[in-house]
């Protein structure tokens, strides 16, 4: 019995998707221009969507990439100056290497990659040229640094150079560097003291953007012995999660776990209540030594959303305007489709009163009108979501080289970026913005009295 149901039931569906598309090719200039005003919106809205939010992702990439990951854990000290007229810092330093470590690999499993490194700003001097900088120390030996480094001259293979260094073609050109050249980097070190060393250029690489342009690498062992930070210590450990969307969820469990073992942590839910909008404006509060005081190391526990909390407002504003711009889209096509069935209706009477007469029942014409409409915006929508991915194709190959914009950028090109979910919601948006806008005429044409249909004149 269900079975002899279903085939009546598919049997009624292909019915009324067949009359619905028959009908479609009897005006075809006005479906036509309802067509590609449907196709032009979601051309507008798509394309809007992707280049923002790809914009937005590459920033949240780069600045990722600055910092080494998504959740950062520093170690810091309170550090006496060896100058009387200086106050005491808060130092960056890790000195118990294996503790963070060992507890990030026993606890935390859903990462990409995890690393550490110290860094130090000072200057780059070169035959009278001088340059800020800010200097990390990596490991060199580590895969998923090296090969996030595009290199345009020298490479891994001069990394046994003495105080091997990685710079940036802007650092390169601006104080006429090649590999093999000897500069030097002075700075101060964790306890106020100047230093300076000579390193070798041994490789070269592409900035994308002008903060990564004033950032040079050198192995860590040389920046920890440059910086009095202990030969196998760091600044910072970094977890790269695989979905970022976890940053605070792992930040939180991380330093509850510190916190469990009896160490020093600053507390990210105060943070959050002294600073809601910026955790970590918050957090700096709790390490600054002009207000708190401590013995041997505090840890911090930081996610990049913390470090740069404009990257989650820049993406919901980013999503309110896309939405604003759909909902404004979708009510000019349900005003369309409105005023088109309702033109339909009238001139379809005698021809709803031909098959009501036949036996078409009330619910089967609403259908066919509903669907009729339904069928002619989804055909519009998806010629609008190709054209989109068309435009963006091409945009996407257009090279930029504007430096205001190298941060929103991939290696110097737009980039798009599209979730399954939101083109989703926007079809099934369109559906029903359709049906609503459809219905009073679909309701008008099944009430329609077959007799009376047939009898009326045009």
């Amino acid at each position: 019995m269900s079975r002899k149901h279903t085939n009546v039931a598919d049997s009624t569906l292909k019915l009324t998707v067949s009359l619905a598309l028959k009908n479609l090719t009897r005006q075809k200039r006005r479906n036509a221009i309802l067509a590609i005003a449907i196709a032009f919106g979601f051309l507008v809205v798509t394309t809007v969507d992707g280049l923002v939010t790809g914009m937005v992702s590459n920033l949240e990439n780069q600045i990722t990439q600055l910092l080494g990951g998504t959740v950062l854990i520093q170690g810091l000290e309170i550090v006496q100056s060896d100058s009387e007229s200086k106050k005491p810092t808060a130092e960056a330093v890790v000195r118990d290497t294996g503790y963070i470590k060992n507890l990030v690999e026993k606890n935390i499993k859903d990462y990409e990659s995890i690393s550490c490194y110290s860094f130090r700003g000072g200057q780059l001097i070169f035959e009278g040229k001088k340059a800020l900088s800010t200097m990390y120390g990596r490991d060199f030996t580590e895969k998923s640094f090296v090969n996030s480094l595009y290199f345009t001259a020298g490479g891994p293979e001069n990394f046994s150079m003495p105080n091997a260094l990685i710079i940036s073609e802007k650092t390169a050109d601006s104080m006429n560097l090649a590999v093999g050249d000897t500069l030097t980097f002075t700075c101060n070190t964790i306890y106020g003291q100047n230093t300076v060393d000579d390193f070798t250029v041994a490789a070269i690489i592409k900035s994308n953007s002008f903060l990564s342009s004033m950032q040079v690498y050198t192995d860590i062992a040389n920046l920890n012995k440059l910086s009095g930070i202990p030969e196998a210590g760091f600044s910072t450990f970094t977890v790269n999660l695989r979905n970022k969307k976890d940053q605070a969820k792992v930040a939180n469990k991380i330093e509850a776990l510190i916190r469990a073992d009896g160490v020093q942590v600053t507390s990210r839910l105060e943070a959050m209540k002294t600073n809601p909008t910026n955790v970590g404006k918050g957090i700096e509060k709790q390490i600054d030594p002009k207000k708190q005081t401590w013995e041997g190391t505090k840890y911090a526990v930081e996610t990049l959303y913390d470090e740069v909390p404009a990257i989650k407002t820049v993406l919901s504003i980013v999503h309110t305007v896309t939405t604003v711009i759909l909902l404004v889209i979708l009510f000019i096509v349900m005003v369309g489709v409105s005023n088109t069935y309702r033109m339909v209706l009238y001139e379809r009477i005698r021809e709803i009163g031909t098959m009501r007469s036949l036996g078409m029942d009330r619910k089967r014409t609403r259908s066919v009108f509903t669907a009729e409409a339904v069928i002619l915006c989804l055909i519009g929508a998806v010629s609008g979501f190709v054209l989109s991915l068309i435009v963006m194709s091409v945009i996407h190959l257009i090279p930029v080289s504007i430096d205001s914009l190298s941060f929103f950028l991939n290696n110097g090109h737009f980039s798009f970026t599209l979730s399954a979910g939101t083109v989703v919601t926007q079809y099934v948006l369109l559906v029903l913005f359709t049906i609503v806008a459809v219905s009073g005429s679909a309701k008008k044409a099944a009430r329609l009295n077959p007799a009376e249909a047939l009898r009326a004149i045009k």
